[in-house]
């Protein structure tokens, strides 16, 4: 029976890791699918990893129908097995009821991939329907690190190293911008509380204030 799958996990996870694999390990047993993205920091159209793998992928755009994209496929011939979603957490909460459509009207296996909270520790809308909806709710184990070493479970919005609670929700960056840019970090929850990043815990070290005094 097809199902509606949601993978979540923090940023740098590696969530389009796993969506590439399962695309790989299906396509190499003569399986065909849509790769839906929205926003990805490869660029329109793409699919990509932090490891340096890319592929080809369909923008889902605001506003597009995506049970209608497949039908319109399917009805002029094209094979479709099954549908991979990555950053599905930017997708408008009716697109992701378009995908519960896909798996119950169309019998397709439906694989979604996203964040579930932005950098303010709010649901992202299409996080929040993808928690309604989904057959199977996946958590990733490959777990991100916080600066500290403990588990990150949390995203942090960064400018010029500092964390940032205001501003739109989406704001397109990556966790390997440069620190003067828009950036995003994984922190535990301590440290997202304390809106203490890498770059403000280094300063925090090397201030006059908290090195050891030595006296002749």
């Amino acid at each position: 029976m097809a199902e509606l799958v949601f993978f979540s996990g923090t940023m740098d996870c590696g969530k389009s890791t796993l969506a590439l694999q399962i695309g790989h390990n299906r396509s190499a047993r003569g399986l065909q699918g849509v790769i839906f993205t929205r926003d990805d920091r490869a660029g329109e159209g793409k699919l990509s990893s932090r490891l340096g793998l890319v592929t080809d992928a369909v923008e889902a755009a605001p506003g597009m129908d995506l049970y209608g994209y497949l039908v319109e496929q399917m009805t002029h011939g094209g094979k479709v097995d099954y549908v991979i979603v990555d950053e599905a957490q930017f997708l408008a909460p009716e697109q992701i009821d378009q995908l519960a459509r896909i798996v119950d009207d169309l019998a397709l296996d439906v694989f979604a991939f996203g964040i579930t909270t932005d950098f303010r520790t709010k649901l992202f809308p299409g996080s929040q329907r993808l928690l309604e909806l989904a057959d199977r709710i996946e958590a990733l184990q490959v777990e991100a690190m916080c600066w500290c070493g403990a588990r990150a479970t949390h995203n942090a919005r960064t400018v010029g190293g500092e964390m940032v609670v205001e501003g739109e929700q989406v704001v397109v960056g990556d966790v390997a911008m440069p620190a003067e840019e828009v950036g995003y970090e994984v922190l535990c929850r301590r440290h997202h509380r304390k809106r203490m990043t890498s770059a403000t815990a280094r300063a925090a070290a090397l201030s006059p204030d908290v090195l050891p005094v030595t006296t002749d």
